[in-house]
């Protein structure tokens, strides 16, 4: 057994001496999480601007309608002429603008029918269509608003309550209502936690322990094509030592790999706790070592490097497909049944588990055994098929 550590250790010290296979290995984890980064990692909430044409300036409805509309968390609210917004529009420099007519807060108060105008170029974009949504909603709400007032002077109309108080009045019953509103909304998350990173991880991890698959066979092939194996052997070492210590030295690159990805993960967006953390390396070990053996046997079994790639590739998109690694397979579907018989599927629930649903190794039972399985026969079977010649053993 020592000396299967030796040659895992010549061979960890071979790929990291190779700029080649230690960028594509290393340095690609690390931009892939960058870009993961850079598309998921900043606020999720909605922000976006309003351009107002405001031409009821001073008018109490209008700048109620403005001061709404800055209360969006999210929303900045630029008021601009109506010059301005017609030739922003037309040059494309704007999607979306408002124009508040004149006299809109007369015609409120004097319970006529008013229109505010929406100008937007083809749909107005996605936050256009955002915005126009909260102009309507802020819209409505001081309408309704007015309505209340109107109808409590009507229903006092007889009183000496003066118009200040019964602002007051009607102020005081809306902020109550807002405050602890008469119908109350339940929210219930049904399955895993949306964060786009907890839903994406777990895939791009499971992919880079596949990609070591194609690494593996291809190795394999081009090191017995040049003799490089056979000249091992006539160094005392036997088949079986060199065999363990390919098997330990490709584990241990792609342990590498997913490595990377959890430490960087763990660092930046702190969706492990450092328990966790430990699990997803169990994980990452075992997935690790189950690949090796499918890459050895598919190194074995291949004759020259292009056969190698092109069914390391193949196998690689099918078990992906087959998995759902980033789009769910409904349960009860025939797709269903054969994503059961996909490597990546149980890697890819297990490290969902831990970092979507805060699972522990006691949850994900089912799928460390499936991949202990799967290293046992895959040792198996790539021992028997293992070739140290072009020829044979």
């Amino acid at each position: 057994m020592r000396k299967a550590f030796f040659i895992t250790i010549k061979e960890v010290r071979d790929f990291l001496r190779d700029k080649g296979d230690l960028s594509f290995s290393l340095l690609l984890p690390i931009l892939i999480f960058a870009l993961m980064l850079g598309v998921f990692g900043g606020d999720l909430q909605f922000n976006g601007t309003a351009y107002i044409v405001n031409e009821d300036p001073g008018g109490r409805y209008s700048s109620l309608l403005i001061d709404r509309l800055r209360s969006f968390n999210g929303l900045t609210v630029q008021t601009i002429s109506r010059e301005n917004a017609d030739s922003r529009l037309s040059r494309s420099n704007i999607q979306f603008a408002v124009y508040i007519p004149a006299g809109f807060s007369a015609e409120l108060a004097a319970s006529k029918d008013v229109q505010l105008t929406f100008k937007q170029r083809g749909n107005g974009g996605t936050e256009g269509q955002i915005v126009a949504n909260l102009v309507r909603g802020a819209a409505e709400e001081v309408i309704q608003e007015l309505q209340v007032q109107n109808q409590v002077k009507n229903d006092i109309k007889n009183t000496s309550a003066s118009p200040q108080q019964i602002q007051l009045a009607v102020q005081q019953i809306l902020s109550q209502e807002s405050s602890s509103p008469s119908i109350k909304v339940s929210e219930t998350a049904l399955g895993s936690n949306p964060d786009p990173v907890n839903q994406f991880l777990p895939g791009i991890l499971t992919m880079f322990v596949l990609f070591s698959i194609n690494l593996t066979a291809q190795s394999l092939v081009e090191e017995r094509r040049k003799g490089t194996l056979e000249r091992l052997i006539t160094t005392r070492l036997t088949t079986g030592q060199l065999f363990s210590g390919k098997f330990m030295a490709y584990t241990a690159r792609a342990f590498v790999q997913t490595l990377i990805l959890l430490l960087l993960a763990y660092a930046v967006f702190r969706i492990f706790t450092p328990v966790s953390f430990l699990e997803a390396l169990v994980v990452a070990l075992v997935f690790g070592a189950a690949a090796s053996t499918l890459g050895l046997i598919i190194g074995s079994i291949a004759r020259t490097e292009n056969q190698a790639i092109w069914i390391a590739v193949f196998f690689t998109m099918v078990m992906v497909m087959l998995s759902g690694t980033f789009m769910p397979i409904s349960e009860g579907t025939f797709l269903y049944t054969l994503s059961r018989f996909s490597l990546n599927t149980y890697a890819s629930d297990a490290f969902r588990a831990l970092i979507s649903q805060g699972g522990s190794l006691a949850d994900i039972k089912v799928e460390i055994l499936v991949m202990l399985g799967v290293v046992v026969v895959g040792l198996f079977i790539s021992r028997l098929l293992f070739r140290v010649t072009q020829g044979g053993k």
